[in-house]
């Protein structure tokens, strides 16, 4: 047995939690994911899913996150938002996660965000919304109305009507924006005649169908989300109602209800995205590539939201290159910082006070072709409403949903 002097011993013991660390340092990086992949939000969820495994293998495949690999674990909500809350926790306080990324639908991400900020985890919210959220740990990579029901009014009022009628999903999502859409409407010198909240699980819309035969709107805006309402757009154009109205969408398509619906059935609704499949930038070339090799030729559409989602774990990962560690309030500061990334559907900014992204939109009707046609575009188009609202470098303590009116 050999034996140590007191200086080697001491010199010894300091190693030890040196040489820890430095293993430790190679360690995979533990990162979260919660969306609903199974239930009836899974339209949405299933594209998310894969597009978060596609982001994960595309950063590991670069070198990883500071020379370490993420690991990836992710859990499925069941499109059930009590279990959002559950996995969160286990995400933060189980699993040890960085950063949890995941919802879908706003009451889903009011169901993390408690428990994120409460945990002092990183969460990134990947999907379009009503706006306003202003809260230091939270960032959002989703298009907000601003962004997108603004313009698709004065789209709407200027090639269609000033005459609107507002049906929207019954809960805070279609509540709020239907507020914007009011609001824009008065702004364009445009009228809504009248508005309905649909619950999620409807899938009977006679009623709404004789509410429109008799009002005759220019327009339908259609808030309209989940599986169940794929339904109204199958009524609407067995009535001939498309014929003579025409539905506008923020919502429309995020559930591929282009490629369920007969080509008939679909053709000529407008939306507006950040993204869409067919999209003419080198980055989006190369990442329907990317996912064509990993699902397959034969893949279904790409959509907004699994883009979204990609967009969310890069910028994640190239603030913790530029921070130089996973510690939440360096990366924050990084994010903050305005870093951008080249996406699929192009040159995507953090704004940092805002926590939101600016990027370019997209206006474009459903085809015969199970698809879209692109018809227009903004480019670099800012959060507005969030940055007038919202400074989290000038107020870091806000933690607030800023509504319209306010």
């Amino acid at each position: 047995m050999f034996k140590l002097s007191g200086k080697t011993l001491i010199l010894a013991l300091a190693l030890v939690p040196l040489m820890a660390a430095h293993a430790q340092s190679k360690d995979p990086i533990v990162v979260g994911s919660i969306l609903d992949e199974t239930g009836g939000l899974n339209i949405y969820g299933k594209a998310m899913a894969e597009s978060t495994r596609l982001a994960i293998e595309d950063i590991n495949s670069s070198g990883g996150v500071l020379g370490r690999q993420l690991k990836l674990v992710s859990y499925d909500a069941q499109s059930n938002n009590a279990n959002y809350s559950q996995y969160a926790n286990q995400l933060a306080l189980r699993d040890k996660a960085v950063v949890i990324m995941g919802g879908i639908t706003s009451a889903s991400r009011e169901a993390i965000r408690p428990v994120a900020d409460r945990n002092k985890t990183l969460y990134f919210y990947n999907e379009q919304y009503e706006g306003g959220v202003c809260d230091k740990n939270v960032f959002s990579t989703g298009i907000v109305p601003s962004q997108q029901l603004a313009p698709l009014v004065d789209y709407a009022v200027k090639h269609y009507g000033k005459h609107l009628y507002v049906l929207a999903a019954d809960y805070n999502y279609g509540h709020i924006s239907a507020d914007w859409v009011k609001t824009y409407a008065t702004k364009a010198g445009a009228q809504v005649v009248g508005t309905d909240f649909i619950p999620l699980d409807v899938a009977e819309f006679g009623s709404i169908i004789t509410k429109l035969q008799d009002s005759k709107p220019d327009v339908v805006v259609s808030l309209l989300v989940g599986g169940n309402h794929i339904a109204f757009y199958r009524q609407f154009a067995s009535a001939g109602l498309n014929g003579k109205m025409t539905i506008v969408s923020p919502t429309f398509g995020l559930g591929n209800e282009q490629t369920v619906l007969d080509a008939k059935e679909a053709k000529g609704i407008v939306a507006i995205y950040p993204y869409f499949q067919e999209v003419k930038t080198p980055e989006n070339t190369a990442f329907m590539a990317l996912w064509s090799k990993k699902y397959g030729a034969n893949h279904g559409y790409i959509t907004d939201s699994a883009v979204a989602v990609w967009n969310g774990w890069h910028l994640w990962a190239k603030a913790v290159q530029k921070a130089g560690t996973t510690d939440r309030a360096k990366v924050i500061e990084a994010l903050e910082s305005g870093i951008s990334i080249e996406s699929p559907s192009g040159t995507v900014t953090m704004d940092g006070p805002s926590h939101h992204v600016i990027q370019n939109t997209y206006f474009a009707q459903a085809n015969d072709s199970h698809g879209f046609t692109i018809v227009g575009d903004q480019k670099a188009v800012p959060p507005a409403f969030e940055k007038e609202k919202c400074d989290l470098i000038r107020n870091p303590g806000l933690h607030t949903q800023f509504l319209p009116g306010q």
